[in-house]
């Protein structure tokens, strides 16, 4: 069967700056199904959530596995499911039908496709049931479910220890979700499904794309298992790897503080396998926000196939950092060899760039959301007797946030320029003198809810 499934997952949605997580990387394979003859069970969704363009997708899907089968078991000339595998239908709503048997022929598993119409509840314990039985006859063939729904469990009692019991006698179960607008229970999925789910489950919220998720799987189920596996996972320079635990399966190495490296020398060649790799990664910034977690991850092996990971995101919380201020913009110049002197226009010069410079920055506690603030920076300069003398104000408007909660706003790189000629320390003459400064800020919403007299401006 090739790969069958593969996933990347993060244990967090969320870390504060500099926090750790730990990344799970999953594999499944299963041997060739020419050499090793599976009956397989697709069990579909056609409750009345479906209905539209997600039955239709569902369908393109579901017949597009049929038509790889065949083919990959030498059937696609004359229409038949061949080197002893089998395919049966099992559909459900408020309650489960077996469409078909396991049958060998293209048309009228596709026939029994097309015919679903969407309408009523959601009974996935049915489902299983339904499935189970026609997989209960004794056969020496490996037995596959692919579980394809777009809802939770409406009707019917818990579906769990049926689908446990059917794991228990040996099948392998696949899930497959469209998290449509009623939902779906991904923890569901996930216990029903083989281990580790995270192998097993796939996820979509567009159901435009289960023709591809069905077909992917097919392809993956109709290879062989796969040798030499190499893995290589480089992740975002926002992180870095601190640790590696040992896989389940093969060896890992840190490649450096950003990339590592997983061999397995085979998987799935002999009976439907999983295999398992955790490593810990830290934050060290400056990214912020929402940050994608890879930069790439890439897969080979001798088989040749296609494995594609996620991408996951997390969600970094640091502090909101707002820069009013951008640094001059430096003017290139340069002095040839044996010259003593050069003479250089640098043309116009702002008066923001002359004489000695006093950069400060700025805490402003627990801005709320949505609320832009008035911020006012005064500086003063004291002379030996703590006489003050003005050197500069500031205003300007620090942007609203969006987080959804009060949140600290640092703002930095606020500049003021104090020319040599108004040092007050008792020598003007020599920048080597220290100069003391009073800086004091003013901070206020500009944004408010209060209307004045009915009146708004």
């Amino acid at each position: 069967m090739g790969i069958t499934n593969s996933n990347k997952e993060l244990s967090a949605a969320r870390i504060n700056c500099n926090g750790s997580f730990q990344v799970r990387l999953s594999l499944t394979a299963a041997p060739d199904i020419v050499t090793n003859p599976t009956d397989i069970v697709l069990i579909l969704d056609r409750s009345g959530s479906m209905a539209g363009s997600a039955l239709a997708n569902l369908k393109n899907g579901a017949k597009a596995f049929i038509d790889i089968i065949s083919e990959a078991t030498g059937g696609a000339q004359d229409g038949q499911i061949g080197s002893g595998s089998r395919i049966g239908i099992v559909s459900f709503a408020s309650t489960a039908v077996q469409d078909t048997q396991l049958i060998t022929s293209v048309d009228d598993l596709k026939a029994a496709v097309d015919a679903l119409s969407a309408d009523g509840n959601t009974n996935h314990a049915d489902a299983f049931t339904k499935a189970s039985a026609l997989l209960a006859p004794p056969s020496t063939n490996a037995k596959v479910m692919v579980m394809f729904t777009d809802g939770n469990t409406t009707a019917g009692p818990n579906p769990s220890p049926i689908a446990e019991a059917a794991r228990a006698a040996g099948v392998v179960i696949y899930a497959i979700g469209l998290s449509g607008s009623d939902g779906v229970d991904v923890s569901a999925l996930e216990d029903w499904a083989s281990k580790p789910a995270s192998a097993y489950v796939a996820v979509t919220p567009d159901d435009a794309e289960l023709e591809e998720i069905f077909a992917d799987l097919a392809r993956n189920i109709s290879k062989p298992g796969a040798t030499n596996i190499v893995i290589t996972d480089k992740i975002s320079p926002c992180f870095m790897i601190m640790s590696v635990s040992m896989p389940t399966k093969g060896t890992a190495s840190l490649l450096d503080n950003t990339s590592v490296q997983w061999k397995i020398d085979e998987l799935g060649v002999s009976q439907s396998e999983g295999a398992v790799l955790e490593f810990t990664v830290r934050h060290i910034g400056p990214c912020s926000g929402t940050v994608e977690v890879n930069e790439s991850i890439t897969y080979s092996d001798t088989e040749g196939n296609v494995v594609n990971f996620p991408s996951p995101e997390l969600d970094v919380d640091c502090d909101i950092v707002v820069q009013p201020e951008h640094c001059p913009k430096p003017v290139e110049l340069s002095v040839d060899g044996c010259e003593d002197s050069v003479h250089f226009d640098a043309g116009d010069l702002g008066m923001e760039s002359m004489g000695r410079i006093v950069q400060l920055d700025v805490r402003l506690r627990n801005v709320c959301p949505r609320k832009r603030v008035a911020l006012g920076v005064l500086l003063t300069e004291v002379d030996q007797e703590g006489n003050e003398y003005k050197r500069g104000l500031k205003t300007m408007t620090i942007p609203a946030h969006t987080r959804e909660t009060c949140r600290d706003v640092n703002v930095r790189n606020i500049k003021f320029v104090l020319p040599e000629d108004l040092d007050v320390s008792g020598s003007p003459c020599s920048i080597c003198n220290a100069r003391n400064f009073k800086a004091r800020f003013i901070a206020h919403y500009i944004d408010n809810d209060f209307d004045c007299c009915d009146l708004m401006l």
